[in-house]
């Protein structure tokens, strides 16, 4: 009794509550995709993998799916080229008006996605007169991970000893040399963190892609737009079921590397 009077207080019960709710009808999705009936409901009617087998066969959904990877793989190197640039800089200089640059950095974090999709929408058709493509949905993608990319990277760089890099440039190493040899692989583990997280932001966001796509659909248009047609939500079911299953694992596998101490390292680099 004494046990569960000192765990089960009133916070820890809002806190389980809160992760029931957030989690158990994500967890309700892996179950669906293999019920035998085109219906979302309980009890399940049967076991199958039909949904899954239909996948593969499914032309607009394949096409869908390689516009997204092409887009969050894009989208992931130019943002974590821009957020290691802009790391650095934040960590190792004195710049004037930091607190405002890395404000307005952060600024794509805080705004809704519908506004930037919208003002960017108005700014790309009425001002610039540019086709809507799949490019356009990067450039938008962009905006909004490079922040993300940067936090990541900040912590990283903040995260080792830099007389590291003092010593390589007393030993005659150019600015370059010793962050090519030093600071980069000390902070390689936050940049492929940083890779992983901005390609799920990008693989998985819809409402930018809504306005800027045009005619080239990504894989969450496509997915929205078939929920529509009872017939294919098996098929949208089993699909999101896969999606969820990588993105926890390229969440997880980010976070690992985000966290890995650099004391393991510092002696391979010298």
């Amino acid at each position: 009794m004494q046990f569960l009077r000192r765990h089960l207080n009133p916070l820890s019960f809002f806190a389980v509550s809160y992760l029931l709710f957030l989690y158990v009808p994500v967890l309700l999705l892996p179950l669906f995709s293999f019920n035998d009936d085109i219906y979302v409901r309980l009890p399940l009617t049967g076991f199958t993998l039909q949904w899954y087998k239909n996948l593969m066969n499914n032309t607009s959904l394949l096409s869908a799916l390689w516009s997204s990877v092409q887009v969050g793989i894009g989208v992931s190197l130019v943002s974590t080229l821009l957020g290691l640039m802009a790391a650095r800089a934040m960590t190792r200089y004195r710049l004037p008006g930091r607190r405002g640059i890395y404000g307005l950095i952060l600024l794509p974090l805080v705004i809704p996605y519908m506004v930037i999709g919208v003002s960017t929408l108005v700014i790309l058709r009425r001002m610039l007169d540019v086709d809507l493509t799949l490019w356009t949905v990067g450039a938008s993608h962009v905006l909004i991970t490079v922040p993300l990319s940067m936090l990541v990277l900040m912590a990283r760089m903040e995260g080792f000893d830099r007389s590291l890099e003092e010593a390589s440039r007393d030993l005659g190493d150019s600015a370059w040399k010793s962050f090519r040899r030093v600071t980069l692989p000390l902070v390689m583990p936050g940049i492929v963190s940083s890779f992983l997280l901005c390609f799920i932001t990008s693989f998985d966001e819809y409402l930018l892609a809504f306005f800027l796509a045009g005619s080239d659909a990504t894989l969450p248009i496509f997915i929205f737009s078939s929920l529509r047609f009872p017939n294919k939500i098996p098929d949208v079911l089993a699909l999101g079921s896969l999606i969820l299953m990588v993105s926890i694992v390229l969440v997880v596998f980010a976070e690992w590397l985000r966290r890995r101490g650099v004391s393991g390292s510092d002696s391979s680099v010298i």
